[in-house]
């Protein structure tokens, strides 16, 4: 049976929740029954968000294949509880680059290769091979950005082909209904323009998914109806809620998952979303809270803060706490804050635990290797994500080891003690100008010390985690840091990179050179992160 296709997308503004929508109307899906997967459209020329800033782009997302992605990816494999592939972000890059390829290669027969039909075709090609891939009942597809940019069109164009050719689509217009300050009422107009911008492409939205700071009203839903030509029952509300795990009990409240099992004649479970519900009813029934602080740097960006560079730590955290039935209350510490005034380290006693996520570059390392001091010497529990791994290594080799000067390449190439450094191949890669040649990207095993904290957390010999870095632990240095007591608990199955880090007799100072929050799930906590809050619970403040 071919798969059905759930095409979303946005209208007025970008940034209103579509990747939350398309996770959403995924999971109801599977919850009755049917096999989903899910596609992200994004109109840039990158090949991928590898090479995008995460203070503009926001997270870069990694799946087991190694592909760095847009970060709406880890949503969907939050809601899905499934690992996609590198493959289900699509990019104007990765199109553009494979016809042009195939037009070298003679694949075309000698035909003329232009934008239409060359480039949909292409498009539908992809969308259809990761439906086929994932042998899906269904296929969610976000299209990035909003209709009307000019980036957005041969996307478009593609779908609507694929409708008009005979594929099963429903299309979903999800669209911002601003309420300004000075009128205090909510406006359609927007939408009803970014609709006509769709009707002019040939698509006809089946349903509007209305995003505003508030619920829609009755007046404005006719409005919406009458204006848009959709059925009033299918213009679906979907005010701001303080938890994104109540979105799908709030769509399905409206019933669009059954509608539109009934647009493809399919039968409708109303139960099956209960169990979810319940979950949900937990997590807003508990009432100690434990504080969190995450001592990153990829946060300012000009006068505003964007959480969306920790999207995946974040979300990890939460699942965490939730098994633990305790509430997050996280908090943003720059660490270049430490690196001007230290005293202000003080800070880092009013928390249950602290966190040192990854990041590339320079700058306020010196601030998190601070940090990291403080919360070993204090008994603080602390968890190292990727660079916050080396940066544990740095600061014991310096305070610990005796190692003055210890630092990472990444940092000073020219130091004579790089306790963290690029291993061999990568440096003969990089002599090259291979620089892609040089990252550490995707699912690696590591085996794990038997009595490690590690190991007792996971509760396995071996795991997989992802990765996305370029330096590593310098084997020159291991014994020599490891006789002075900590502990390098998992190591990669041949022994050589460092996988894992610990200090033994701490309550919690351990740390990956993995990202162990990109396969964390609502219901299925990473294992560290969810020791790291045990840690934190018992902690006394």
């Amino acid at each position: 049976m071919p798969a059905r296709y759930v095409v979303i997308t946005g209208g007025v503004i970008s940034g209103v929740g579509k990747g939350t929508i398309t996770a959403s109307l995924g999971m109801l899906l599977k919850s009755q029954g049917f096999k989903v997967t899910s596609v992200k459209i994004d109109p840039y020329i990158n090949i991928d968000a590898g090479t995008m800033r995460p203070t503009e782009h926001g997270e870069v997302f990694v799946t087991d294949d190694g592909g760095e992605t847009d970060q709406d990816i880890g949503t969907y494999e939050r809601f899905l509880d499934c690992s996609l592939s590198r493959k289900e972000n699509i990019t104007t890059g990765q199109v553009y680059e494979s016809v042009i390829h195939k037009e070298r290669n003679l694949e075309y027969s000698g035909k003329c290769v232009e934008v239409i039909p060359h480039i949909p075709h292409e498009i539908q090609q992809r969308i259809k091979d990761s439906a086929k891939r994932a042998n899906a009942d269904f296929c969610t597809i976000e299209i990035g950005g909003t209709v009307g940019d000019y980036q957005n069109v041969l996307f478009l164009e593609a779908l609507r082909e694929m409708k008009l050719k005979g594929a099963d689509v429903v299309f979903v217009h999800v669209s911002y209904l601003p309420i300004p300050g000075n009128l205090g009422e909510m406006k359609t107009k927007p939408t009803q323009r970014s609709v006509r911008d769709l009707n002019s492409i040939g698509i006809q939205p089946d349903f509007i998914v209305a995003r505003a700071a508030k619920p829609l009203d009755e007046p404005r839903k006719e409005k919406l109806s009458l204006f848009c030509n959709v059925s009033p029952d299918h213009v679906i509300s979907a005010p701001d809620v303080s938890n994104i795990y109540d979105v799908p009990a709030l769509l399905d409240k409206q019933s669009i998952c059954h509608k539109i099992l009934s647009k493809f004649g399919l039968p409708y479970t109303e139960e099956a979303i209960n169990p979810w519900i319940e979950f949900m009813q937990r997590i807003k029934d508990l009432g100690r809270s434990v504080s969190i602080g995450i001592v990153g740097k990829y946060f300012d960006v000009g006068d505003f803060t964007l959480e969306d560079s920790y999207i995946s730590v974040l979300e990890a955290i939460k699942h965490a706490c939730w098994h633990n039935s305790v509430k997050p209350s996280i908090q943003w510490i720059d660490s270049k804050k430490f690196e001007t005034d230290p005293p202000s380290l003080s800070q880092l006693d009013d928390y249950g635990c602290i966190i040192v996520p990854g990041g590339f570059g320079k700058s306020g390392v010196e601030g998190k290797i601070s940090a990291l001091r403080y919360c070993r010497e204090k008994k603080i529990p602390a968890l190292g994500l990727c660079l916050g791994l080396q940066l544990m290594v740095v600061e014991y080799a310096r305070n610990v080891c005796g190692i003055a000067g210890a630092t990472s390449a990444e940092f000073d190439d020219k130091s004579s003690h790089k306790v963290i450094d690029l291993m061999p191949e990568q440096k003969k890669a990089m002599a090259e100008s291979l620089y892609g040649a040089t990252m550490r990207l995707g699912a690696y095993e590591a085996a794990l010390k038997k009595g490690s904290i590690v190991h007792s957390l996971y509760g396995a010999d071996n795991v997989s985690e992802r990765h996305r870095h370029r330096y590593e632990v310098n084997p020159e240095y291991i014994e020599r840091i490891e006789k002075a007591g900590l502990s390098f608990s998992g190591k990669s199955p041949d022994g050589r990179l460092m996988e894992f880090v610990e200090l033994p007799g701490h309550p919690f100072y351990a740390a990956t050179q993995a990202h162990p929050e990109f396969k964390s799930r609502p219901l299925k906590p990473s294992p560290l992160f969810n020791g790291l809050i045990k840690a934190a619970i018992s902690r006394k403040i």
